[in-house]
């Protein structure tokens, strides 16, 4: 016997006057004392109780603005009519800071809606929790006269107006969810409104308790769902756990970008070992392969617009929101993906790790973020002058602008034309290994195309070079046109007497000019060595160049050791690495102006460690991915002064290469040769 059952049986002895009948299944005695039947009743109490606190009243609704118990046959079966179907003199009820929560209820006034949008000075929370313990509420507090719906809207009132964000993206037919998206309800973008039945209860994916059923939790209940929200790194996602539908591509995006933030790992070394682990390929891989690169390339903009929607630094917003903010504006600004699709899905995302607070936070930003066109935010937030403007459009920090402004000289005017190249995903670039196999041959192998300047290169449009027979095989690398042709300037710089085979690279971590080297020296029996002072990128040469006469020393650059006599000398020096952003998309936010003195100091001292290795007649190319000038010019023609070292005419070592600047030194760029920003200088010993 259930314990409503119960209840109303004793409710009738009680009316009739009859004596009180023990419920209990058993015969004889009461061998426990009575204790059984009082503990018993107390529960049948409880119950009671919760179910009464349980069953709607009339201008009850729960945290999406819906009233259940409005009905009547103009509605049909339709039990989930808002509560914004009241007029304004039913009952509205103001909170603490006398804000009206029936209107946010109402869902008035969509981002895209006709008329006037009225001047919100309510009042902006700024706690940490982003919404938390207005969650609590939400699914807690209950009054008369809409007391509950203040919950509904508390933790979207501190950004602005959320309500009105919450209706109208999506048109007419979600119109009826306004009220929900202002609290961050939201449905995912990736699945139809068939996943709301109308009239019915929401599933539970939503994140919430079944509001269809109405009345709140208890404060325990509250207390553990906040512990709840906690994510576990050790156990897979709440949207995991419970077996729902997970947007793969979207979630090993935001994966990486959460790397990236808290660890300082590197967007392309840690992205394609998730795809591999996780099984994920061809469209998924792509989008999840845009999305991480260019939300990492895009960070300083979006940034700037997602703090103009929130009210606040991103400095005080919590680094795992960002990041799914970071996601979501940039598919709203910078892809093709639809608007609803976007905000959606990052709720979705906020929703299953951090709870419904923190997703109506989510809801509300992109929201914001979504009622501007990507132009019309530049129009807004960049800076006046030139060079602050096309950083801003471009998404790299100005003082890097000006750095490619600098290097461009008089063909500065270019500037726009060379930022939009590097905010581009870039192609991959192979190298075929010399003596083991053509270029001509890698593309057929690969379905890619031959390079225009290397004789070594070959370009893919896209997928896991990894997965690559050649590559796999090693016969075959990634490696950027641009570094190709560095190695091959060393390998044709004229010397003074003959070539006795002994070449060193000074800098050779990770080894992928040091693999070209030692296969170019292979073919006449010369031989390479390769320093490197950190042991775990010493070990990555050892790996590029297995089977090749090259020899890895572990040792600082600048005192090896080695006996000198070396015929030629590679010093690919340590830099601030702008000529490679479009390859390390989160480089360009780490680096900083203050960054550059010192590594001008170790260049100097690295070339001078070289000069001291060669002999008379051999040749040092001193190259940096980084064409700024006091990496690259400044360096060289100090060193010059101070050795009287011989500068070779570097463009002749890459024959067929144009626009290599006004030399002796060249410098490729990625808006004319498609290329990383590589700088080389050859210099003579005399």
């Amino acid at each position: 016997m259930s314990a409503s059952d119960r209840r109303r049986r004793r409710e009738a002895d009680q009316r009739s006057g009859a004596a009180p009948r023990d419920d209990r299944k058993i015969t004889g005695k009461n061998v426990d004392g009575g204790w059984a039947a009082r503990a018993a009743k107390g529960r049948d109490n409880k119950a009671a109780r919760a179910e009464d606190d349980r069953r709607p009243r009339r201008g009850d609704s729960d945290a999406r603005g819906w009233d259940y118990n409005r009905r009547g046959p103009e509605r049909g079966d339709d039990t989930r009519r808002p509560a914004a179907g009241r007029g304004r003199d039913s009952g509205a009820a103001r909170d603490d800071r006398g804000y009206d929560a029936s209107r946010a209820s109402r869902g008035e006034r969509g981002p895209h809606d006709a008329g006037p949008r009225g001047v919100d000075d309510r009042p902006r929370g700024r706690d940490k929790d982003f919404g938390r313990s207005d969650a609590a509420d939400r699914s807690g507090r209950r009054g008369d006269g809409g007391a509950e719906r203040r919950g509904s809207v508390a933790g979207a009132e501190r950004f602005g107006d959320a309500s009105r964000s919450g209706s109208g993206r999506e048109g007419d037919s979600r119109g009826a969810r306004g009220g929900q998206a202002a609290a961050g309800g939201g449905d995912g973008g990736r699945f139809s409104d068939s996943r709301v039945p109308q009239g019915g209860k929401r599933s539970d994916r939503t994140g919430g308790a079944r509001q269809g059923q109405g009345g709140g939790k208890t404060a325990g209940q509250r207390s553990e769902r906040q512990r709840a929200d906690r994510p576990d790194p050790s156990v897979p996602s709440p949207r995991k756990r419970r077996g729902e539908p997970v947007d793969v591509a979207r979630e090993v995006a935001l994966d990486v970008l959460r790397a990236v933030r808290e660890r300082d790992a590197y967007a392309n070394l840690v992205l394609p070992k998730l795809l591999r682990e996780r099984k994920i390929s061809g469209r998924d891989a792509a989008f999840a392969t845009e999305l991480t690169y260019g939300a990492c390339r895009s960070q300083g903009q979006l940034d700037a617009v997602i703090a103009a929607c929130a009210g606040r630094p991103v400095g005080e917003i919590d680094g795992p929101i960002l990041d799914i903010l970071r996601l979501g504006v940039y598919q709203l600004l910078r892809t093709r993906t639809s608007a609803h699709a976007a905000v959606d899905t990052s709720v979705d995302l906020a929703r299953a790790e951090f709870g419904q607070g923190r997703a109506g936070f989510v809801n509300a930003v992109l929201r914001r973020a979504g009622e501007k066109t990507a132009e019309q935010w530049v129009t807004e937030l960049a800076p006046a002058d030139p060079v602050g403007k096309l950083a801003f459009e471009y998404a790299h920090p100005t003082w890097i602008a000006q750095s490619f402004a600098d290097a461009l000289g008089a063909q500065a005017g270019e500037l726009s034309d060379l930022l939009a190249a590097d905010d581009e995903r870039p192609v991959v670039h192979l190298v075929a290994r010399p003596g083991e196999i053509t270029s001509e041959e890698l593309a057929l192998v690969t379905g890619g195309e031959e390079g225009r300047w290397s004789p070594y290169a070959v370009y893919l449009d896209g997928g896991d070079p990894g997965q690559l027979e050649p590559v796999r095989e090693g016969i075959a690398a990634v490696q950027d046109e641009g570094s190709q042709l560095v190695a091959l300037a060393l390998s044709r710089a004229p010397l003074e007497g003959p070539d006795q085979g002994r070449w060193l690279d000074l800098c050779a971590g990770p080894g992928g000019k040091a693999a070209l080297l030692g296969a170019l020296a292979a073919i006449d029996l010369f031989t390479v060595d390769a320093v490197e002072p950190s042991e775990h990128r010493a070990e990555l040469v050892r790996k590029s160049t297995r089977d090749l006469p090259v020899t890895v020393h572990v040792q600082d650059g600048r005192d090896t050791g080695l006996e000198p006599g070396y015929d030629r000398i590679l010093v690919d020096a340590p830099c601030t690495g702008l000529g490679a952003l479009r390859r390390r998309p989160e480089s360009r936010w780490r680096r900083t102006p203050a960054d550059v003195p010192e590594l001008v100091t170790l260049q100097r001292e690295l070339l001078t460690a070289a000069w001291d290795l060669l002999r008379p007649g051999g040749v040092v190319v001193y190259s940096t991915c980084s064409p700024h000038l006091s990496e690259t010019l400044a360096v060289v023609a100090d060193f010059v002064r101070r050795t009287g070292a011989e500068q070779l005419d570097t463009r002749e070592l890459l024959p067929g290469v144009t626009d290599l600047g006004e030399g002796p030194s060249a410098q490729l760029w990625p808006h004319r040769h498609g290329t990383d920003a590589m700088f080389l200088s050859a210099l003579r010993k005399k």
